[in-house]
C-alpha cells in the first residue's frame, strides 16, 4: 500500500516512496520555499523562555497621589 501525504508547503498530493526524492515535499521548489521560511525565521521552533509571563507586568501607575 502507497502512502499519500500532503506536500507541507503547497498541500499537493505526495507519494512517500523512493519515487519523491523531495518527500515530503512535491518538488524541489517547495523544499526551497520551506528552507527560506525557516532562514528568515518565518517558521521557527518557539523557545519556552519566550512564552509570556501569567504574572502581571509591575505597575508603573505614577497618576496616583501620594
Amino acid at each position: 500500500m502507497t502512502t499519500i501525504v500532503p506536500c507541507p508547503n503547497c498541500e499537493a498530493p505526495v507519494e512517500w516512496s523512493d519515487r519523491s526524492p523531495w518527500r515530503p515535499f512535491c518538488s524541489e521548489r517547495c523544499r526551497l520555499i520551506d528552507l527560506g521560511e525557516w532562514l528568515n525565521e518565518t517558521h521557527r521552533i518557539a523557545d519556552p523562555t519566550d512564552a509570556p509571563s501569567e504574572d502581571p507586568p509591575p505597575s508603573d501607575d505614577r497618576s496616583t497621589p501620594h
